[in-house]
């Protein structure tokens, strides 16, 4: 069963809303099998929410939109769906008997616009609110199905599990999606695409698809089946071979954040960790202590921006910042030192570096210094890259992160 899923607002369109009704959508549609094939944003306008229902109704077998179904002068998706079924819309008597009774519950007075809420394109089924007050339309349409739900996550979402998913279901018999990710650290996407090459161009089912952002990059395989257990059986040893292949730059699968492994490390381990940040501004300590249980193992962030307070808080020999400049191999170890000595932590890792637009301390806008101070152990490495502040700013935190994770699991430190 193919599906398309659209979503309906100007405020779509124009930025000020996420389609996030699209991801949840698509998500709990692979889960029944279903295979969304195609997303769509359209304004609030009728001709052309006609336009891209008809669109998706020429290419899919159940087409779900969302948004248009309010009480105000732009909420045409009722309008819109009679006009592509080429008949009338209708109002319900029993719809507007409900919302009467809904309004009259809160002691307030119902505005007459709200009765465009009771109408209903001629031949189509209702799908009534629990949340809201805007009921779901259901057209079946040569052998094709639209379903238009609120915009409003919470109204559309109950309406998705407590009709929507169940239908479709039923329709598309047994069958199940299964994905599973692998997220990398510390590797371009180019060289992953290289090491599953041959995984990806030979993969029907399970597929390969990869996803670079947030300084890293997800693998993801996805096998389609007549159950879960079938599914998973396909996936195992594709699995296991891009495990393999991939090596020690996996860092996790799923959800789990690189910033979530390294506190689960540092209380396997029973070690505390402390921070020393000028490029990136108190960005790495904020993502450590987002995690649950970090109060046990973060000690605390030396947030240095200035030159001075590398000395003064950090013990930054002057020597260092007036010879190699702020934005060094040595300054950073001296960063780490020094926040490993104030926080009293078993190792502490520095970012130093110039995120841009400007050159900093001598160095070029991309270049940053990571340092990890431990027992017997002081290690320094420099990167470069292209890009703008917060791009420099996440792979220095990335870089930092994988760098204390490296160290807990004794694997090989990079260069």
């Amino acid at each position: 069963m193919r599906a398309e899923v659209i979503g309906i607002g100007t405020e779509i369109l124009l930025g000020q809303i996420a389609n996030t009704n699209a991801r949840w959508i698509s998500e709990r549609l692979a889960g029944i099998g279903v295979d969304v094939l195609h997303h769509q944003a359209v304004g609030d306008n009728v001709e052309r929410i006609a336009d891209a229902v008809r669109l998706a109704l020429s290419r899919a077998d159940v087409v779900i939109a969302t948004g248009g179904l309010g009480p105000t002068q732009d909420d045409v998706t009722r309008e819109a769906l009679a006009r592509v079924a080429g008949v009338p819309l209708e109002r319900w008597p029993e719809l507007e008997e409900r919302l009467r009774a809904r309004w009259a519950a809160t002691g307030r007075e119902m505005p007459a616009s709200n009765l465009v809420q009771a109408d209903v394109p001629r031949g189509a089924r209702v799908i009534e609110p629990k949340r809201g007050t805007a009921p779901g339309l259901v057209l079946e349409l040569e052998g094709r199905r639209v379903y238009a739900l609120p915009g409003v996550p919470a109204e559309m979402e109950e309406m998705m599990e407590g009709t929507v998913l169940p239908e479709l279901a039923a329709l598309a018999g047994p069958a199940a999606l299964v994905s599973r990710t692998f997220r990398c650290v510390g590797i371009p996407e180019s060289r992953v695409a290289e090491l599953l090459d041959d995984l990806f161009r030979a993969g029907t089912n399970p597929t390969v698809a990869f996803l670079a952002g947030g300084g890293e990059v997800q693998v993801r395989l996805t096998a389609k089946a007549g159950s879960r257990e079938e599914a998973e059986g396909l996936l195992a040893p594709v699995a296991e071979e891009v495990r393999v292949r991939l090596g020690d730059v996996v860092y996790g699968e799923g959800e789990t954040s690189l910033e979530e492994v390294v506190v689960r490390l540092l209380t396997e381990a029973r070690r505390t960790l402390a921070t020393a940040e000028s490029v990136t501004g108190g960005g790495l300590g904020a993502r450590i202590t987002s995690v649950p249980g970090a109060s046990a193992v973060f000690l605390g962030a030396a947030v240095t921006y200035d030159v001075a307070a590398k000395r003064t808080v950090l013990g930054v020999p002057g020597t260092v910042l007036e010879r190699e400049g702020p934005v060094s191999r040595d300054c950073a170890a001296a960063m780490a030192a020094g926040a490993r000595a104030l926080f009293g932590a078993d190792l502490a890792v520095a970012l130093t570096g110039a995120a841009g637009p400007e050159p900093h301390g001598g160095a070029e806008p991309g270049l940053v210094w990571v340092a990890l101070e431990a027992e017997g152990v002081r290690h320094q490495r420099s990167l470069r890259w292209p890009g703008d502040r917060s791009f420099v700013r996440r792979l220095a935190e990335q870089a930092a992160l994988d760098l204390v994770r490296r160290h807990l699991l004794g694997l090989p430190l990079p260069g």
